[in-house]
């Protein structure tokens, strides 16, 4: 076994890695970049070396940078996580001429899975099913919009190389073609280094079911089951889960064949992912077509430990020692059943528009990290919560990587099980510093489609009416919790002197103390009469009732409006975080005097959402547009992001140009009121 590895990745899957490898007895070395100097994957491993700039160019995608630092530290091997370099088949060769081992495929399947079109042929050569299209390598514009056509709407536009939904367009009509192939062929570019496309049939009522292969070099092969990642959205995924609902026992054994056909085809060593497109017809039947192989391991991998029980780390440090696989096919089984859910920084309720900022509150459900549990020592790949972070409270999501935060694994004896500890799992979840998604998956896992395993790829757009733009809590609760909160802040900061204290006590009568507020952009008033007893009557719009709290461990139990509740509040300036068992809100609590002759806001200004790259600009000065017209495209965090005009106006004048990078809030055009 190796003595010593570089992981050639960042944030929580570098933290995975290193953590498999502890157990082991194997050191490890981390690299990083200027903004990780401080990050958790630095301090979990033995050693670390900084390979350069922030942006994944300067740093995390320079492989002589990387391949020198395990030189240096004396590593034997590379784990490349995934994401960056772990399919990258030049990388690959260069860890092998520089005599390290690459943990993970030979850079030949990696060659021939990297390029979908070509992988397209090698699948049908192995008698893989696959979906009809497009795969040549004629990539004239005229000619991809003939084989569209030619194949018949919807077609899917995918990148060549990609992955992770980057470089991915659905088309809906032979109109729509062409814009969306210049828009896909950039992010490919971008993401990629190579603008290729291949045109597929868009299968109606997809589902996404992956199967996870392993090979070693002795030539043994095995499938450790599938996992179903039907629910994503912008084609990227959202909650996973195995065993895949409904699976037939004849249909995973077909769907496992193809899988370990697809692996054998390019002599396959370490973990992979075969990915098929699964087509549910209206008897209830169902067809899988081969999608692509992902040469690395997946984000989505705990799931499938929890349900077999197997480290697929440890699996893929032992074959890339040249041992045999740990299991025989027939010695793997599926216990329970396990959902995965990735928490990122991003505002679904603004087409998931990604956040930056920092992890100001990061409070997890009781839980244990991979491979650590209150002992230190046993495999808890099967815990009821399994939390896989790469970040800590107080750390910053930067814009220069991806969005993820953190992943929550849960596994039940049953589906419904797992559910339940699911959605109780993201209720004690509380970060506090930047919009995330959290809210927004227990919104999915509670939908009837979910719940009922009414599963494809089109669930959050037919579910949107009980996705987005919710509240949770509702004005009332949020401002008794805001009103609750800074009573008990003001008696915190009371002394034993009983004439400091902040009760609103008084020999006689009552006192009548207003408080201003603005709740989901909108102003809201709140009056709390306290009596003479020290009773407590809070008035919020047409609610009114006695008030009753006090702060415990678990947070504060607040009792108005006839409800008891347990609530977690957090304090950020003016903006209280309001956490409950029915989900989370914020609530502004105004202070009118300081705010008192601030100007309204400029109107007419289009800012920059978050930091990142303009693209192009789809308008010029002077001309007339419309409300929702594309205006720019900027590049953020990996993708395309629109610019949309928010109302019908004039272009006054474009302050910067294509290519040029810019701040979060910078000013990118001015428009007029029509």
């Amino acid at each position: 076994m190796f003595k010593k590895i570089l992981i050639a990745n960042r944030g929580e899957i570098a933290c995975r890695v290193a953590a498999t490898a502890k157990r082991m007895a194997i050191q490890t070395v981390a690299v990083y970049s200027d903004a990780d100097a401080s990050a958790k994957h630095v301090s979990v491993c033995d050693e670390a070396v900084h390979i350069g700039g922030s942006a994944p160019r300067d740093s995390y995608l320079c492989w002589e940078k990387i391949i020198a630092a395990a030189q240096a530290t004396g590593a034997q091997a590379i784990h490349p996580g995934y994401g960056f370099l772990s399919e990258n088949e030049d990388f690959a060769r260069a860890c092998a001429d520089a005599g390290l081992v690459f943990i993970g495929p030979p850079a030949t399947a990696i060659k021939a899975m990297g390029l979908k079109a070509e992988s397209k042929r090698l699948m049908g050569e192995a008698g893989v099913p696959l979906v009809p299209g497009y795969h040549g390598a004629d990539q004239d514009s005229a000619r991809l919009q003939r084989e569209a056509d030619a194949i018949g709407y919807p077609v899917l536009i995918k990148a060549s190389a990609g992955g992770g939904g980057k470089g991915m367009r659905i088309v809906e009509c032979s109109a729509d073609f062409a814009a969306a192939l210049g828009s896909c062929q950039r992010e490919a570019k971008n993401s990629f280094s190579n603008d290729a496309v291949l045109i597929e049939k868009y299968v109606q009522r997809p589902r996404h079911i992956e199967i996870q292969v392993f090979g070693d070099t002795l030539g043994n092969y095995a499938y450790l089951f599938e996992r179903d990642c039907s629910v994503q959205r912008r084609h990227q995924k959202v909650l996973e889960e195995a065993p895949a609902p409904g699976m037939m026992p004849e249909m995973r054994a077909q769907m496992g064949a193809a899988a370990v056909a697809a692996a054998r085809a390019v002599n396959y060593v370490g973990a992979g992912t075969v990915e098929f497109i699964v087509e549910q017809k209206p008897d209830g039947s169902m067809n899988f077509f081969f999608m692509e192989m992902n040469t690395r391991l997946q984000v989505e991998h705990p799931v499938t430990e929890a349900i077999t029980g197997q480290d697929l780390v440890e699996w893929q440090l032992r074959v890339a020692c040249g041992e045999s696989l740990p299991l025989k096919q027939e010695e793997l089984r599926i216990t329970g059943h396990a959902i995965e859910a990735r928490i990122c920084a991003e505002n679904p309720d603004n087409n998931f528009l990604p956040a930056t900022g920092c992890l100001e509150v990061a409070r997890w459900p009781s839980h244990v990290e991979f491979r650590r549990n209150p002992d230190g020592e046993s495999f808890h790949s099967a815990a009821a919560v399994r939390i896989d972070a790469g970040v800590r409270e107080g750390d910053v999501i930067s814009p220069y990587y991806d969005s993820m935060v953190a992943k929550l694994i849960v596994h039940g004896d049953t589906r419904e099980q797992a559910l339940a500890r699911l959605d109780v799992a993201l209720a004690q979840t509380h970060i506090v510093g930047l919009a995330t998604n959290v809210q927004f998956l227990r919104y999915v896992a509670r939908t009837a489609s979910f719940t009922q395993a009414e599963l494809d790829t089109a669930l959050i757009p037919r579910e949107a009416d009980s996705l987005f733009q919710r509240e949770p809590l509702g004005l009332a609760q949020a401002a008794a919790a805001a009103v609750a909160q800074t009573l008990l802040e003001e008696r915190a900061l009371a002394g034993a002197d009983p004439f400091s204290q902040r009760d609103h006590w008084q020999t006689h009568g009552s006192n009548t103390r207003p408080f201003e507020f603005v709740f989901r952009g909108e102003s809201a008033r709140a009056t709390l009469n306290c009596g003479h007893d020290g009773s407590l009557q809070l008035a919020v719009g047409a609610t009114s009732g006695a008030l009753q709290f006090s702060s415990t461990p678990e947070g504060i139990e607040l009792r108005f409006d006839g409800q008891r509740h347990l609530l977690n509040v957090y304090r950020r300036g003016e903006t209280l975080h309001v956490f409950g068992a029915a989900g989370a809100t914020q609530i502004l609590e105004v202070d009118l005097l300081a705010h008192a002759g601030e100007a309204a806001a400029d109107v007419g200004r289009l800012t920059a959402p978050m930091p990142g790259k303009v693209v192009s600009f789809a308008v010029q000065v002077g001309d007339q547009v419309v409300r929702g017209q594309t205006l720019a495209v900027m590049d953020a965090m990996k993708m395309e992001h629109t610019i949309a005009a928010p109302a019908d106006g004039v272009v006054l004048e474009l302050l910067y140009a294509p290519g040029d990078q810019v701040a979060e809030g910078a000013e990118l055009l001015k428009l007029s009121a029509a």
